[in-house]
């Protein structure tokens, strides 16, 4: 069949006929363009959202650390005897903050120089975890006190401050900053428990009926990562109080150990 041939030589062709758009195509692109959006939405909450949060968070902790050194120093605490002979500064305990209430920076060396967190009272998602950044337990006693700093953070989304708690290393310095000084901690051990397990908490972690006059530190967040189905975390032991006219303890002026070689 030959095509039609239309004055001055030309051929003719017929246009297409242009398919209708139907309820269930717009629908199938809404709902695509839909999951897009989400993955978007996705993509910045667990990663892009959570590299600026971190990076917020670190600038503001660095403003507050600098406006404490700033600040006229507290006189020095008096001096007592350690077992081995030698004398140290008697901790200047903080009062216990109230919900929200801000209590002191955190530093961890292992996560980096600029790593300062803000810590809080409570340990409630909406009112501290999510927008402050650490969170102290109820009824945790306080840094350099006897017994046992417990903490909470969030592991992903939300600055993830306590991310790296699985990249500690032993005798890793975890420090705590107040106004009247530095109170340092080593980490010493790592463990995943239940949710469930709130004994982790005791004054002595998991022995609740126990008393040994020793200061500790716990951090706790979720895991694995992305899930609520356990706990991680990571216990250490108090080493000193740095009083702030002495300046900054050594485990925040000297580098940290480099990480453990793989055993094979």
């Amino acid at each position: 069949m030959t095509a039609s041939v239309a004055p001055g030589g030309r051929r003719s062709h017929r246009s297409r006929p242009r398919s209708r758009a139907t309820f269930a195509s717009v629908l199938g692109e809404l709902l695509l363009t839909a999951g897009v959006l989400v993955l978007l939405f996705v993509a910045w909450q667990m990663w892009i959202g959570d590299i600026i949060i971190s990076a917020q968070k670190n600038e503001e902790g660095a403003a507050v650390s600098a406006q404490l050194a700033q600040a006229e120093a507290p006189e020095l605490p008096p001096l007592v005897a350690a077992d081995d002979g030698t004398t140290t500064y008697e901790p200047v305990i903080p009062a216990a903050p109230a919900d929200t209430e801000w209590l002191g920076q955190m530093h961890v060396p292992r996560f980096g120089a600029d790593y300062n967190f803000g810590i809080y009272g409570g340990t409630s998602r909406a009112r501290t975890l999510d927008d402050l950044g650490i969170g102290v337990y109820t009824n945790s006693k306080m840094p350099g006190e006897v017994g046992n700093f417990a903490m909470a953070g969030h592991r992903t989304t939300w600055g993830k401050p306590f991310n790296q708690l699985d990249k500690l290393q032993l005798n890793d310095a975890i420090v705590v900053e107040t106004p009247d000084g530095w109170f340092t901690y080593r980490f010493r051990t790592l463990e995943y428990v239940k949710p469930t397990q709130t004994d982790v908490l005791a004054d002595v972690p998991q022995m609740p009926e126990v008393q040994t006059g020793e200061r500790y530190i716990t951090l706790t967040a979720c895991s694995p990562l992305y899930s609520l189905a356990e706990r991680i975390v990571a216990y250490g032991v108090f080493e000193s109080f740095q009083p702030r006219a002495e300046g900054p303890p050594k485990a925040l002026t000297d580098p940290p150990p480099p990480p453990a070689a793989p055993s094979v």
